[in-house]
């Protein structure tokens, strides 16, 4: 595939991954679509340092505008400044492979640890954590290592209602767009590198 030709597939592909990545972090911080948890500050941390936001999302999108513009700009072989287009566009897409990478990270740190809910303990009663976490301040529980093999400890979690199914299906769905985030920001960077070489336009 020629380079303008990748960057026309590549630019929309992003641009839609970038969509995706910011709606679905949104979602997580509406726990089955209320906002009081929000509110009342109970969203796990992961969730409010929205890396879909800032990460997968804003990074990725202002990389797949450009390349997307020049892509097709460049379509007619016209007199676009390729090699210059082609070096930002490569810049860029780092850009968006740093964003992506550190939304893999931390949506993986989010899935691994698992939902803030509340819940009972044996020692301290109901309260406001993370009951699938083996840490200092709560319980050592094998919940910690299998919860998400194993849906019965799912029901540990009183409230929010469901929130467990929410947290691992939404940090799931942003650990899957950031790789290919990462795969197409990784293959624009060799094709912008191709660009400056030898320009995006086809024919030449």
């Amino acid at each position: 595939m020629c380079v303008g030709r990748c960057s026309r597939v590549v630019g929309p592909c992003l641009l839609v991954l970038g969509t995706v990545s910011v709606a679905a972090n949104i979602l997580l911080l509406f726990p089955g679509g209320a906002s009081k948890y929000l509110l009342e500050g109970h969203i796990s941390q992961q969730a409010k340092a929205v890396p879909g936001v800032w990460g997968g999302g804003l990074s990725v999108l202002l990389a797949a505008a450009h390349i997307t513009a020049v892509g097709w700009r460049c379509a007619g072989c016209s007199d676009c400044g390729t090699r210059r287009n082609a070096f930002i566009s490569a810049v860029l897409s780092k850009l968006a492979l740093l964003g992506a990478a550190s939304c893999f990270v931390l949506c993986g740190v989010g899935l691994t640890n698992g939902p803030l809910c509340f819940y009972n303990t044996s020692r301290h009663g109901p309260l406001w954590g993370y009951p699938f976490l083996d840490s200092s301040g709560q319980e050592p529980d094998s919940r910690a290592q299998n919860y998400l093999q194993d849906r019965r400890t799912w029901s540990v979690c009183l409230e929010p209602q469901g929130i467990v199914v929410w947290n691992v299906a939404l940090f799931s769905l942003l650990l899957l767009v950031s790789a290919t985030e990462m795969v197409l920001a990784s293959l624009q960077i060799i094709n912008g590198c191709l660009g400056c070489l030898c320009g995006f336009c086809e024919g030449k």
